[in-house]
């Protein structure tokens, strides 16, 4: 786990905003769902042979015996209010957009923590391949506003778990003679969960995940009709994209579309964003067939793509330091910037006791555009030395009431 440092704020924040804005532009509303949920929400949409499941929830007891989980992530804790508060009595689909905390006992890596933050959205309600497409088109519209413009779109179908059936025979018989020569991790997954062997980034390179027969051979009719659908209205809007039949789901209830979106030069644990249709989530947790499609993506994950890209944002700057000098020259300061924070200036109030020397070099060193001098003179006078920090410029004796005037000026 890591800490947000205030050199991160910006930039944290710059992400969340702009998904925020762009959900909203697509009526997409916010929810929030608690961090810690009963594990059941988990355990029955995942299944314990999941990864989520075996290897990343972090799962314990509380004082009453219930047994929680911290959430590893948000799409079952989003349908469990769904259900819960009678959102299908909603005109449908319930767009929803949320963004926060999950956890994961996972191996850290770049961009990738045990307490890890993400932004998503669910369109819930709608069983269309249109619903896909708006969906993934927000997505697209989230990475091109914050300036990631380079990202590849790879998509896939899964078909639905009856078509799944049939290829995770056809995949079995596929990696049987090549199990011997696969990591132990696809040899688990060849017992559990055979299509995540395909998911591999340990066996990515493997001659049998190369040859290995793609799903899209095996959809029936109606998959190839919502899959032919939602690639046409891809191409509709000009949405570019790659089909790689090695993005799978494994989980049941995902259906038909899923996708990823990654850097186009990257490698290996290189995915921002990924989502899918998931049909069969409300009815795992106890609720009548209900579709929905989503996706999340790691804020983390975006953070330094948009560092190595150079597209963080610089944080505005400080408008003002004061400057106290003097017993009365404190209380004045103190004063002038309470009444500059009120006009919609941020302003920090310097320290009193200072040198003139000490406490302008502090207050170059604070990054503000003006220094607002104030000694004992200038209070009983009413006045201030206004004294321009960057960009060069002479100091000015004005009255306090003139201030908040100059420096809107000067943001102009």
């Amino acid at each position: 786990m890591h800490d947000l440092l205030p050199d991160d704020e910006t930039l944290f924040e710059h992400v969340v905003s702009t998904a925020t804005r762009v959900a909203r532009s697509f009526d997409y509303h916010l929810v929030r769902t608690p961090i810690v949920e009963d594990a059941r929400v988990f355990l029955r949409t995942a299944g314990d042979d999941s990864d989520i499941v075996s290897k990343e929830m972090y799962v314990f007891e509380d004082r009453g015996g219930d047994r929680l989980a911290l959430r590893p992530e948000g799409t079952a804790g989003v349908a469990r209010a769904y259900l819960e508060h009678g959102m299908a009595s909603r005109p449908q689909p319930v767009r929803l957009f949320y963004w926060g905390p999950f956890f994961r006992y996972d191996r850290p890596q770049a961009g990738r923590y045990r307490q890890l933050h993400q932004f998503g959205v669910e369109c819930i309600g709608d069983p269309s391949p249109e619903a896909d497409v708006e969906v993934i088109e927000l997505q697209r519209e989230i990475y091109r506003a914050l300036g990631l413009t380079d990202l590849v779109l790879r998509v896939n179908s899964i078909g639905t778990p009856a078509t799944r059936r049939a290829y995770e025979e056809a995949l079995r018989e596929h990696f049987r003679p090549h199990l011997a020569t696969l990591s132990a991790d696809s040899r688990r997954r060849f017992e559990t969960n055979v299509l995540r062997i395909l998911d591999s980034k340990e066996d990515a390179a493997h001659e049998a995940l190369r040859t290995a027969p793609s799903i899209l051979e095996h959809l029936s009719v109606e998959d190839m009709a919502h899959w032919d659908r939602v690639c046409a209205l891809l191409d509709e809007l000009d949405i570019a994209y790659e089909v790689d039949a090695r993005i799978v789901r494994g989980l049941d209830y995902y259906t038909h579309t899923v996708w990823e979106f990654e850097p186009r030069a990257a490698g290996g644990q290189s995915t921002v964003g990924a989502g899918g249709r998931y049909d069969g989530l409300i009815e795992a947790i106890g609720g009548p067939p209900t579709p929905g499609v989503g996706w999340a993506t790691g804020i983390e994950r975006l953070m330094l793509n948009l560092t190595a890209a150079e597209l963080a944002p610089v944080a505005p700057p400080l408008d003002a330091v004061t400057v106290p000098l003097g017993a009365d020259g404190a209380a004045a300061c103190a004063r002038v910037a309470a009444s500059l924070r009120a006009a919609g200036f941020a302003v920090r109030n310097g320290t009193p006791g200072r040198s003139m020397r000490a406490a302008l070099r502090a207050a170059d060193a604070s990054g503000a555009r003006f220094a607002v001098i104030i000694g004992d003179r200038e209070a009983a006078a009413g006045t201030v030395q206004l004294k321009p920090l960057v960009g060069g410029g002479e100091q000015v004796e004005m009255p306090v009431l003139e201030v908040p005037t100059r420096l809107r000026d000067a943001q102009a």
